[in-house]
């Protein structure tokens, strides 16, 4: 196993002005830039590696070839009161993301709820990011996406569903606000590859190679299966997320969803699930103070011998991002990814600039 250590600490407000460039310099706007760039460094500042700028490359080598297309705005398709679905057009998911629960969110202030799907869409990182946007505006927040198959059915040795993320966020009186985000493997693919990157072996328990044989191995990972979290039930609400993406947004749905890293010339192709959920329309006036309060009910509790502290739900990305708010640490794989993009591009992005001491 190699120890691929973390880079010195980058400057935020550096980093993220670089990545922008990167972005730019492959056609996207200034606004598109920013947006995703901030929107991946966050991640990283929460600690979330498999779900930030590990991903650049793939995104930029996808915007060239034309299957992320250079938009910034998702398309309405149609709108009726509560509800309504937007066309991506493939561009960056996290853009059409954001767009989408600040669409929810504002469906929700007038209606109660908002629910949002989105079809011809992109990666969008981690969903809990959007469900902590709804929960900021006092919302309960849902997102849900699908992806290309890659776990079986019970019983089945061929891939079928993806391992379909769904984030739940729940305001609360204080920070941090409760975040669950999960996806329906055992293990996240993103987490597959970042333990590919570091040279590092996987849990037993989250895949199996190609001939269904188990695996620590994150190379075989990837070309095998994934297998779902809790065995049946997983599967189960994996293809409900599925069906509930694809289908309501008029979608790409199973087989019909192209994979992340395969042929780049082809778009991605996946869908999403955006709902929020008004409190004061359920009379729930007191549902901040009573999230809270719930909290800390759960912080509190008698622990087990041997830990130190209970945590919430999305309070230890919280406290990771709240120990790099000016300086963040990236995997030093990721960093040369970074610059070997920036070199390709002929921008300064990233090359040597944004360590502080």
């Amino acid at each position: 196993m190699s120890s691929q250590l973390n880079t010195a600490p980058l400057s935020v407000a550096e980093l993220t002005a670089e990545v922008a460039a990167l972005f730019a310099s492959a056609g996207l706007s200034a606004a598109g830039a920013s947006r995703i760039a901030q929107a991946l460094v966050e991640t990283e500042q929460q600690g979330l590696k498999s779900h930030g700028l590990l991903h650049v490359p793939v995104y930029i080598e996808r915007m060239r070839k034309g299957s992320v297309s250079l938009h910034d705005q998702a398309e309405a398709v149609s709108d009726h009161g509560a509800v309504a679905v937007l066309d991506a057009r493939h561009m960056l998911g996290h853009l059409a993301a954001e767009q989408a629960m600040t669409l929810a969110v504002e469906k929700a202030s007038k209606f109660g709820i908002g629910a949002v799907a989105v079809r011809r869409g992109f990666h969008f990182g981690a969903a809990g990011r959007y469900v902590a946007q709804a929960a900021r505006a006092g919302m309960i927040g849902i997102a849900m996406a699908n992806t290309r198959p890659l776990m079986p059915a019970p019983g089945g040795a061929e891939a079928v569903v993806g391992n379909n993320p769904l984030a739940i966020g729940i305001p609360t009186a204080d920070e941090p606000m409760i975040v669950v985000d999960v996806a329906m493997s055992e293990g996240a693919l993103g987490r597959i590859r970042h333990h590919h990157q570091r040279g590092e072996p996987i849990p037993a328990s989250w895949a199996v190679t190609a001939d269904g044989l188990p695996t620590t191995s994150a190379a075989e990972a990837i070309k095998g299966l994934l297998l779902p979290t809790g065995g049946p039930k997983g599967f189960a609400l994996a293809l409900a997320i599925d069906m509930a993406c694809g289908l309501l947004s008029g979608g790409a749905v199973g087989g019909e969803i192209n994979a992340l890293y395969g042929d780049t010339t082809r778009p991605n192709d996946c869908a999403f699930l955006f709902i929020a959920l008004n409190p004061a329309a359920f009379g729930a006036d007191d549902l901040l103070e009573r999230a809270q309060a719930e909290r800390e009910r759960i912080r509190n509790g008698r622990r087990a011998p041997g830990n130190a502290a209970i945590r919430a739900p999305g309070e230890m990305k919280w406290r990771t991002a709240a120990t790099q708010q000016t300086a963040v640490h990236i995997d030093a794989g990721t960093l040369a990814a970074l610059r070997a993009c920036a070199a390709q591009s002929k921008t300064t992005a990233v090359s040597n600039s944004g360590e502080t001491s």
